[in-house]
């Protein structure tokens, strides 16, 4: 999307969510994604507060895509717009950020501490908190359980064995007339998605992560390129090679349609499976996504999104406080509820209520716990460059115009490039 799109685009939304009645002192305005039911729950839950507090909220989309969505924010707030009070951003985001937003430990009255540590920490930048979590996330394996018990195979526990299934499944469904059917849809855009997905990958080879924690560039490595190599083999075979530009939704929609044996997608999801129109419910597993053939690990990428105050705001005391709502143990157990949202305070995995919605929240908990961090504390503001670099070197190989080897020699140029005088 251009620059001028995308302002043109959000400027446009701002207009249509402040028709009748124009933008007031005490008008908190918060952008919210739309990715399967964010806007909803986002709204419900600002209205919660407006009904206590007698205060407005507007609610503005933003792109689906993290990186569209990320070039939107940096042209607001090096603008120093205070057209958005609070900012949803990523969990990778706090330290491209951080300048441009309040110091929110001065609201929160120690409420922190109930929350993942990790996460606190990961927003905490020059002992300033950016950032309060508002639900966190992990890559996990969608699957059809009807059709594995149909045609007698398990669950996979490595990437060779998802293969093998997903090729055996798929030939019998589409020779059965489901001719649209596919083994495993995922995120193949080249987008942050898609860095996401390749770490789960790389990691499950013990390939370890694009930039060490000590900001060594380690992405160039056999068991990265091997993950990569089988990655590319996937399409065109058990994926459709319009996978390739897909995100989060698009893989949803082929899932849900029941065209698909296996999705790779986060936990939010799981409410939109089985919702009481959905030609699948009650029909779907989840699990912790394969390994690395025997030798490797489970790895989820640790994803999830936080809400900040910009320091432009002019109610930055007001839109503390609806942050501090949204993200309270309340509010973050209606969301998971409803929307299967991951909670950022642990209490809530221990919540019978919570389980109930989602059985598989306690059953993963040590995935989300652990998940695999992207290298953005390692690379600080040029985390997004490194991510760029990487998704793009990625969907070179998986779509035929590079090899994993060229690929990941010419990402370890150009990433040791870019750290030269370090990150």
């Amino acid at each position: 999307m251009s620059r001028f799109n995308i302002k043109h685009w959000f400027l446009g939304g701002l207009a249509a969510a402040s028709l009748g009645g124009g933008l007031q002192a005490e008008t908190i305005t918060i952008s919210c994604g739309a990715v399967g039911a964010e806007r909803q729950l986002c709204e419900e839950g600002t209205r919660l507060w407006s009904e206590k507090t007698g205060h407005e909220v507007q609610v503005v989309s933003t792109p689906n895509s993290a990186t569209e969505r990320l070039s939107l924010y940096q042209q607001l707030l090096a603008a120093q717009s205070g057209d958005v009070d609070i900012f949803q951003i990523d969990v990778v985001w706090p330290g491209m950020l951080a300048n441009h937003m309040i110091d929110l430990s001065e609201h929160t009255n120690g409420v922190e501490e109930e929350h993942f540590q990790p996460l606190i920490s990961n927003n905490t930048v020059d002992g300033r908190l950016v950032a309060m979590p508002w639900f966190t996330d992990a890559g996990v394996l969608y699957y059809r359980k009807d059709l594995l018990e149909k045609y007698d195979q398990p669950v996979p526990e490595t990437w060779e064995q998802l293969t093998a299934t997903a090729e055996t499944v798929m030939a019998a469904e589409r020779e059965a007339g489901q001719d649209k059917f596919w083994g495993f849809v995922w995120q193949g855009r080249a987008y942050e998605g898609l860095t996401c997905d390749a770490l789960e990958w790389v990691a499950s080879y013990n390939g370890g992560t694009i930039v060490n924690p000590d900001g060594e560039v380690t992405i160039n490595n056999p068991a990265a390129k091997k993950a990569l190599t089988v990655a590319s083999q996937w399409v065109g075979t058990i994926s459709p090679k319009s996978v390739l530009n897909y995100t989060e939704e698009e893989a949803r929609g082929v899932f849900q349609s029941g065209n698909a044996l296996f999705m790779r997608n986060w936990p939010y999801a799981w409410s939109l499976t089985q919702s009481a129109d959905s030609p699948i419910k009650d029909r779907v597993g989840v699990v912790a996504l394969p390994r690395g053939e025997e030798s490797g690990q489970h790895a989820g990428t640790l994803g999830g999104w936080q809400l900040a105050v910009s320091k432009y705001s002019n109610n930055s005391e007001l839109a503390a406080d609806l942050v501090l709502y949204l993200t309270s143990f309340q509010e973050q157990k209606r969301r998971a509820i409803q929307g299967s949202y991951n909670p950022t305070i642990p209490a809530l995995y221990r919540d019978e209520d919570v389980l109930a919605a989602v059985p598989f929240f306690g059953e993963l908990f040590e995935t989300f716990k652990n998940g695999v961090a992207r290298p953005s504390s390692a690379t600080g503001d040029k985390y997004g460059r490194v991510s760029n670099a990487f998704f793009n070197s990625v969907h070179d190989v998986l779509s035929g115009e590079a090899n994993a080897d060229q690929a990941l020699s010419k990402l370890e140029r150009d990433l040791r490039r870019l750290g030269r005088r370090g990150w």
